[in-house]
């Protein structure tokens, strides 16, 4: 299992699938063919049926035009065996070079090893939350304790990074109004949300809080705004919702923001390791649910849980997103996706305090949901996995 690095990845949104990793694939066959006369982008399956209103096309010709001319070809119902977000590159008519954009912005040459642009190999050597909940119990140590044992003390500045960042895009996203870009026309509704929130009593003010706080960020990846990937750019308001509202509002450390950050890395990246973080591959229980998981894991941390607990809130966390579809009206990272951000921060606080509540017991493990809503993603129609064929997108076009 690799380092957090490779799973909070900073950039722009809108997707990091259909931006992020086509631009990163891009960069890095430019630096191959700088003196190319022409180039040929096909994009295949997903990242062909909804790459237009992700700005696909736009992130790759940024890149490659700098070089030589582009020309994007688009194939939405061909799919590549690894993966539904495949591409190929070709330089003057040849070398050409098929990689996927697997989610979260990470890249894969189509091998069983995952990310083959990744800046390391694995560094945790137990990637069940099972047996890394077992050595929480048995040393006394916390789940954090374990990424700074596999990582290293300097993974502390770089999750100070991530949080700052995190910080930043929600303070601009509650300074924005006006218009998202694209054809729906959707306003801008964290800065709403922010100022009803004073005047609400302080239980309604918590809910209405985290909705401000996740709209905030998820907006501005909507407008292409730097964003952190948790995991992913479509699902990037959740976890700093959570560790902004006990920052900023309830006057946690950032300390323990930080070791709470750390903790919901390590049950994304255990998610990542053992099935998949991509919309188009499992729909967006991979992306909205996995986020949900890591800021009840985050959330219930902060607030005194044990490892049993925090594994109980992450595991309601995914569970109660199983199945859910990923079919984004028009291709854009707006419906359902801005909305599902402020519900599951929400989703997140509930599964905190249900599991703080609780002596940590349950049935369910965290490892068995990620394996059930592996499968059940791999049996989910197409048409509802960031296709814009199904689902909503479908209800939208008739």
């Amino acid at each position: 299992m690799k380092s957090l690095r490779e799973l909070f990845r900073i950039g722009k949104g809108p997707s990091s699938s259909h931006t992020m990793g086509p631009d990163n694939a891009a960069r890095i066959y430019a630096k191959r063919h700088p003196e190319a006369k022409s180039f040929e982008v096909t994009l295949y399956g997903s990242l062909a049926a909804t790459g237009k209103g992700h700005m696909t096309d736009v992130a790759i010709i940024d890149v490659l035009s700098k070089v030589a001319p582009v020309n994007i070809v688009w194939q939405p119902k061909e799919f590549l065996p690894f993966h539904p977000n495949g591409m190929k590159f070709t330089a003057d008519g040849g070398d050409d070079w098929t990689v996927y954009s697997v989610g979260g912005g990470a890249l894969s040459e189509g091998k069983a090893e995952g990310d083959m642009f990744a800046s390391g190999g694995d560094i945790y050597e137990m990637h069940k939350i099972k047996d890394i909940m077992a050595w929480c119990n048995k040393t006394g140590h916390g789940y954090w304790e374990y990424v700074e044992q596999c990582e290293g003390p300097e993974i502390w500045d770089f999750l100070k990074e991530v949080f700052h960042t995190m910080q930043e895009a929600v303070k601009r996203g509650l300074d924005a109004e006006g218009a998202l870009p694209g054809p729906l026309g959707l306003s801008r509704k964290a800065v709403s949300y922010y100022v009803k929130a004073q005047g609400y009593n302080e239980a309604a003010r918590y809910s209405a809080m985290l909705y401000s706080y996740a709209l905030a960020v998820i907006e501005e990846n909507a407008c292409g705004g730097t964003i952190v990937t948790a995991p992913t750019c479509g699902s990037c308001g959740i976890l700093p919702a959570i560790l902004y509202e006990h920052y900023h509002d309830l006057k946690f450390s950032e300390q323990r923001i930080l070791r709470a950050l750390a903790t919901a890395g390590l049950f994304g990246n255990v998610v990542k390791h053992n099935a998949s973080i991509s919309g188009a591959e499992v729909g967006c229980q991979g992306e909205i649910g996995v986020a949900c998981a890591m800021a009840a894991a985050a959330g219930c941390q902060l607030w005194g849980g044990s490892p049993n607990q925090i594994e109980y809130a992450a595991e309601m966390g995914l569970e109660h997103h199983l199945g859910m579809t990923c079919d984004p009206i028009c291709g854009l990272v707006q419906i359902p996706c801005i909305e599902r951000n402020a519900f599951a921060a929400a989703r997140a606080a509930d599964a905190t305090f249900y599991a703080i509540s609780s002596d940590g017991n349950h049935r369910i493990s965290f490892d068995h949901v990620v394996e059930v809503m592996k499968r059940t993603g791999h049996d989910l129609p197409s048409l509802y996995k960031e296709t814009s064929e199904g689902g909503l997108a479908l209800e939208y076009k008739e």
